[in-house]
């Protein structure tokens, strides 16, 4: 297993193996040398195309560790690479239409729920950050003089540090929010347990509560929703963009000479994100989207 794994990494690199276990558990990884060896995962069979890519892609790090440590010989599991149906491209539910955006907006800024819930709904369309990052942010990680959020790498998807520049919006509702919640170690706390944070689903049933369905918006969504406006804009570096969004470049050589992270760009990027909200929600002027990008997926 490899080290620095958040918990819930774990638990689901654990699911997963528990696929073939009952097949190949008790067998010496050097006896495992064909391709039919791994056909009775029967993932793929049953539909699961997604799990079933991941699958195999996990027990290959499995034997290329074991070829490393002279466990074994090969990777049979190389034999699969294009070998199994392709996961349909799920999108993430999110509203695009200027208008549409613009609507959500003024129904979070009016929510009569929770304000801790309505300040973290606000600071997702402002930072688009992932929900689990917001979620379990530490008031010790914010900077409000220098408008700065620096989230520690043990909480990021990819395990880097990640920083994200505070437009005067986002300090506000963070100024307001610490009145409430700042005398405690998170940002929004659970009503159960002031140790631990909201819940996953937390921020989705406040969007349902407001009418909004799961094919139209979830909180994983305004990530597309800033991508997409931020891109569509001609305004900003795509680089810098997908700093912020905080992808890691796919290629492993670009990624090596490409480690500028588009700062000051970024700082002016967010201020002008956050005004844009503004008049979204005002209902003033919008940014015309191609109608072919309006249903366009992002990477998580």
């Amino acid at each position: 297993m490899r080290e620095g794994l958040v918990p819930t990494t774990v638990q689901n690199v654990q699911w997963l193996l528990d696929f073939p276990r009952p097949a190949l558990g008790a067998r010496p990884i050097a006896a495992i040398r064909r391709r039919k060896s791994l056909s009775c995962w029967g993932v793929e069979g049953r539909g699961r195309h997604e799990t079933a890519k991941r699958l195999r892609s996990t027990i290959g790090e499995c034997f290329r560790y074991a070829v490393a440590s002279g466990r074994a010989e090969s990777d049979p599991t190389s034999a699969l690479k294009g070998a199994l149906t392709a996961p349909q491209v799920r999108h993430r539910a999110a509203l695009i239409e200027p208008n549409a955006l613009g609507g959500l907006l003024r129904a979070v800024s009016t929510y009569e729920g929770s304000p801790e819930v309505r300040a973290a709904l606000q600071l997702l369309a402002l930072t688009f950050v992932r929900p689990g990052e917001l979620r379990a942010a530490e008031w010790s990680e914010f900077d409000l003089e220098t408008a700065e959020w620096a989230i520690p790498p043990a909480r990021m998807k990819m395990r880097r540090p990640h920083r994200v520049p505070l437009a005067p919006q986002a300090i506000a509702i963070l100024t307001e929010l610490h009145g409430t919640s700042g005398r405690g170690k998170l940002l929004f706390p659970s009503i159960r347990s002031p140790s631990r944070c909201i819940s996953e689903n937390t921020i989705n049933a406040a969007l349902r509560r407001m009418g909004f369905t799961k094919d139209e918006m979830s909180g994983h969504g305004f990530r597309a929703v800033a991508s997409t406006i931020l891109n569509e804009s001609g305004k900003w570096n795509a680089d810098a963009i997908e700093a912020q969004l905080a992808h890691v470049e796919n290629d492993a050589v670009r990624r090596a000479y490409h480690r500028a992270d588009y700062w000051s760009e970024r700082v002016s990027m967010m201020s002008y994100w956050a005004d844009h909200l503004d008049e979204l929600r005002a209902g003033g002027t919008v940014i015309p989207l191609r109608a072919d990008r309006l249903g366009g997926a992002i990477r998580t």
